[in-house]
């Protein structure tokens, strides 16, 4: 059990007088109340997809709200242990510091969400990984990657959906895309697109040797019909195959699989051919709905990245990481440690980390990207 002065537990009471400010549970409040009156005019429901917008935004308010007041709660108990110590000269020592513990993990779990402050970071996330040049090393790398994501979004409560996968000749996968499905999965996912980097032991090789193999990780938001975004204005190819994953009796048998390829121009003049493909549905139809709904979200992200571009060009200052760029290694051998490059957090635990303990490295990553905001000029 950690020990806490006097001075630990006053520190801990004001962060979380602090995180109500920073939070602006007043303002939660009042947006909560304006919802509610918006939802009870006539004519609320003829809309359903912006209904059912505001039924999402007022739930996730109150969730804000009411997990303040469950802190603030744990807060003031701490302060009635403290004053009947002090009044009545028991020893509550071990009381006061249990709670205390329990406060702080509750605490950084907030402060560690409340980080997720932009607009797309509350949806859900599509995460594809692909291997790199080596074959069967990388495309054992990049199934060990997928499953520590998969374990990761289930230890966090997340739906986990497999749209497309591509099993790998002999070992591993071509390809894989998973939709996360369940508040922030992409604020928290959006800082694991790169490529990752093992250095292990090849299981592969006859002689033992040491083996660096490469596999690159994109997350992006999946959109929903509050986004809008015109296929039309590209050429569209769309194309069949047979499944190879698990989609029932049909796979392997019909050509259910399903490729778009769109060919178009976005904002800023580039010419760009956008790809997805979706394997993991009963029917044609179905992945051709998922598809085009990976295709746009593809599309929205590529949009995202040009303002973000933009942006920085305002600011005169370049961003730690860029899309594509080596952000994580994992050795293996002579020694166990996972380093992210970006923000030099190192964990020896690696097999922890490959079953899905990725809570220091999201951290790590949401705390310095609002460290960047907070130094950027005006």
């Amino acid at each position: 059990m950690k020990k806490y002065s006097d001075s630990d537990i006053e520190q801990l009471l004001q962060r979380v007088d602090d995180l109500r400010g920073y939070l602006d549970i007043d303002g939660r409040r009042d947006t909560i109340e304006e919802l509610n009156h918006e939802r009870v005019e006539p004519g609320f429901w003829d809309n359903p997809e912006h209904a059912q917008e505001v039924e999402k935004r007022i739930a996730r308010e109150k969730r804000w709200v009411q997990a303040w007041e469950d802190l603030k709660e744990q807060a003031e108990d701490i302060e009635t242990l403290q004053l009947l110590a002090s009044e009545e000269g028991e020893n509550l020592s071990d009381e006061i510091i249990a709670e205390a513990e329990s406060l702080e993990a509750t605490l950084e779990q907030m402060e560690m969400k409340s980080l997720l402050d932009d607009p797309d970071d509350v949806r859900d996330a599509i995460l594809t990984v692909n291997p790199g040049a080596g074959g069967t090393e990388s495309q054992d790398w990049a199934e060990m990657l997928l499953r520590m994501y998969m374990r990761w979004a289930e230890k966090e409560g997340y739906k986990v959906t497999m749209l497309e996968y591509q099993q790998g000749e002999g070992a591993g996968i071509k390809s894989a895309s998973l939709s996360i499905e369940g508040d922030y999965a992409y604020g928290y996912l959006k800082g694991e697109s790169g490529v990752h980097r093992l250095v292990r032991i090849s299981p592969f090789d006859s002689e033992s040797r040491r083996h660096t193999s490469f596999a690159s990780v994109f997350a992006y938001p999946e959109i929903d019909d509050t986004i809008e975004v015109d296929l039309s204005s590209g050429e569209m190819e769309f194309q069949t195959f047979r499944s190879g994953g698990k989609g029932g009796q049909n796979v392997n048998k019909v050509a259910t699989g399903v490729r778009l390829i769109w060919d178009g121009e976005l904002s800023n003049g580039e010419e760009v051919t956008v790809t997805a493909e979706c394997t993991e549905e009963r029917s044609q139809l179905q992945n051709r709905n998922r598809a085009e709904t990976m295709l746009k979200s593809r599309i929205y992200q590529k949009e995202r990245e040009i303002q973000e571009r933009e942006k920085e060009k305002m600011e005169s200052q370049k961003k730690s990481i860029e899309w594509g760029s080596q952000i994580r290694s994992y050795v293996l051998h002579p020694y166990t440690m996972v380093n992210d490059h970006r923000t030099e957090t190192k964990i020896t635990d690696a097999e922890g980390v490959l079953d899905g303990d990725l809570e220091p490295f999201i951290q790590a990553y949401l705390t310095a990207g609002k460290k960047d905001r907070d130094t950027s000029p005006v």
